[in-house]
């Protein structure tokens, strides 16, 4: 008996079956991460049982097949298919593998290629959260970080950024691939840097057709203290603020706004700069073109102060004319300050002294307004206020009347 005991402690340890394993792995060089095609076995409830030669038979858990989307009857006992070697050993003695890693790895395989020839690439958004849009890659899923999403706006809070990322669910894009991880199983696309190339493909085919002195419509994209983006379809034009309007503007918000549609001369282009410059005013009237006609020289003029200076005051006449008022022209004392004695809006009444119609240019006077013409025009505008008040407080009056009609013919009958 003591002689069959040591001959079967020998005969199972001669006969451990993970030394084994190990060995045999080892001597077909086969591992962790390891892609290998083998031929299905056998098809059950836990999974699919898959030879991968050299007398090695492993299990593909049924959890991976459904993790592809696929299901057990997707398969049947004969067929090919690749696996990855995901554990040696499962604590009771199965090799496990993975049919979904193996999928993954052509994937893998792609998004690198992609990456290193910087080619654009189609898919779609399937979900989104408040860092950026969630994209299907095969079986990956790769991401799209908030900051190369095309159009999100700047400076949006969280709540309304997510809204907005959430809206993109759904639709179809062009992506690059920018950072490619197997190890940390990142996977990151850029969908700006593929609008980059497509719209300046598409900004030199717009070049090509455009002409100085064409009209062309777009949209506001974006402003700037020292003008306006337009985009034109293709590619961005600049409004220079001083080609906004005819008269002075202190930034572009006072006559445009991001989203308008708007209709732009087109006033130069700089093919080698690939710039294209536009203007608003030149579609417009130029009312300069009008002051010989709106205007002589000693004329009384009303107007609102636009901007006030250390060298005078510029006033906004009718239409669209910004008229000088030199310091000089203000008091004959020369030390006065023009920010002491004028604000912006206020309604002054002047006397045109100078018109230069070629060179834009009209001057005016307060000094040369007679104390009487200034006592004249101050109440006329009394006059003027007093005969809207009492204009306002007739209006007051009739409409609660006609509103007690109306009660007294809404209310019941008196019982």
């Amino acid at each position: 008996m003591m002689h069959t005991d040591v001959s079967l402690d020998v005969f199972a340890g001669d006969f451990d079956f993970e030394s084994l394993l190990e060995k045999s792995l080892e001597e077909t060089k086969l591992g962790r991460g390891d892609i290998v095609t083998g031929t299905i076995l056998s098809v059950d409830y836990v999974g699919l049982i898959v030879d991968i030669g050299q007398k090695h038979d492993g299990v593909v858990p049924r959890q991976d097949v459904e993790r592809m989307g696929m299901q057990m009857s997707d398969y049947k006992a004969g067929d090919e298919i690749d696996v990855t070697v995901v554990r040696l050993d499962d604590l009771e003695g199965n090799l496990v593998l993975s049919a979904s890693q193996a999928r993954q790895n052509e994937d893998w395989k792609l998004a690198e290629k992609l990456q290193e020839t910087d080619d654009p690439w189609g898919g779609m958004v399937a979900a989104a959260n408040k860092g950026g849009l969630i994209v299907p890659f095969g079986n990956l899923r790769g991401f799209i970080p908030a900051s190369h999403v095309v159009d999100l706006p700047r400076g949006m809070n969280e709540d309304d950024r997510l809204k907005y990322l959430e809206n993109l669910v759904g639709r179809e894009i062009s992506i690059k691939v920018i950072e490619v991880n197997r190890k940390r199983r990142r996977l990151v696309f850029s969908q700006r840097n593929a609008e980059r190339e497509n719209r300046n493909a598409r900004k030199e085919v717009l070049l090509s057709e455009l002409k100085e002195g064409d009209v062309r419509e777009g949209v506001v994209s974006g402003l700037c203290d020292f003008g306006a983006f337009v985009d034109l379809g293709g590619a961005d034009g600049l409004i220079h603020i001083s080609e906004l309007a005819w008269h002075r503007v202190r930034h572009p918000n006072e006559v445009v706004n991001v989203g308008d549609k708007v209709k732009t001369y087109i006033l130069h282009l700089d093919e080698s700069g690939k710039r294209i410059g536009l203007s608003l005013k030149r579609l417009q009237p130029n009312p300069w073109a009008l002051v010989g006609e709106m205007y002589h020289i000693g004329q009384l003029v009303e107007g609102t102060v636009s901007r006030v200076e250390p060298f005078g005051a510029f006033v906004s006449l009718e239409p669209g004319i910004e008229a000088l008022l030199h310091v000089s022209q203000i008091s004959d004392d020369k030390t006065i300050d023009p920010r002491r004695e004028l604000y912006e809006a206020q309604r002054v009444l002047t006397r045109v002294i100078s018109i230069e119609a070629d060179k834009q240019r009209l001057g005016l006077s307060l000094k040369e307004v007679t104390a009487s013409e200034r006592e004249q025009w101050q109440i006329a505008k009394a006059e003027a206020a007093g005969v809207a008040a009492a204009a306002a407080e007739i209006e007051v009056p009739d409409a609660e009347a006609a509103d007690d009609a109306v009660d007294a013919e809404e209310a019941p009958a008196a019982q």
